[in-house]
């Protein structure tokens, strides 16, 4: 993990680097940071190295304790179903913009990525749908123009590495998670705004609901938290 930084901005790009080891799963949940591997590896000082941890602490994507250094963060099932849910209105109004503000270009790599997902669905490459699974919704989030739901969003996700595919391996879901983003990718395409917004709030949280099956995760209803009642 060797990044070379210029004097302009070293914290940021050794930032960049350590939270794509982190967002892509090379630096796995749990696993230690050590302050002088990342010193050698990143080629930086160890003051640069205790900011970008700081940064990254910051981004709920390290956790620091005194005395036993910085570790990724692991992100608990029930937290997974949380940002799934999150991101059902986040990514919701991502693709209602997107209706809105599309341009053709966008529609057409939206086709695209949609188009090659049949495909993989019939090779049983459900790793290589995943992927364009994540391809796609970065493309419907690009495509929204919605700055700050961009950055929410891209935040939320960075911390899902570890529950990333497994959604994708349940029996069934393949088909039926290409149901739901064809629903999406069509009403994007036809500018029907309130179509696209239920169609990925739909999806999403289908998505949370078969993470909250094969985790064990229960389900709470809003009011339970101010009742004390569990969910069924």
């Amino acid at each position: 993990m060797t990044v070379r930084t210029g004097t302009a901005a070293p914290i940021d790009a050794a930032y960049a680097r350590v939270r794509d080891e982190i967002v892509c799963g090379r630096l796995t949940a749990n696993q230690r940071l050590i302050e002088t591997d990342l010193v050698a590896d990143l080629d930086v000082s160890r003051a640069t190295v205790r900011a970008v941890l700081t940064r990254l602490e910051h981004d709920g994507l390290v956790v620091r304790e005194y005395n036993h250094g910085a570790r990724v963060r692991m992100v608990s099932a029930e937290e997974a179903v949380e940002i799934l849910q999150a991101r059902s209105s986040l990514e919701a109004l991502a693709a209602r913009h997107a209706a809105l503000n599309a341009t053709d270009e966008d529609i057409a790599a939206l086709a695209e990525i949609r188009a090659e997902m049949p495909r993989l669905i019939s090779e049983a490459d459900l790793l290589g749908y995943s992927e364009r699974n994540s391809r796609l919704h970065r493309r419907i989030v690009l495509a929204s123009r919605h700055a700050v739901t961009q950055r929410l969003i891209s935040s939320l996700n960075a911390q899902m590495v570890r529950y990333q595919y497994r959604t994708i391996l349940v029996p069934g879901r393949p088909r039926q998670s290409l149901a739901e983003h064809t629903a999406v990718v069509d009403a994007i395409a036809g500018r029907d705004v309130d179509g696209a917004e239920r169609a990925m709030r739909y999806h999403l949280t289908q998505v949370a609901c078969t993470l909250r099956k094969i985790t064990g995760v229960p389900h709470r209803h809003p009011s339970d938290n101010r009742t004390g009642r569990q969910g069924d």
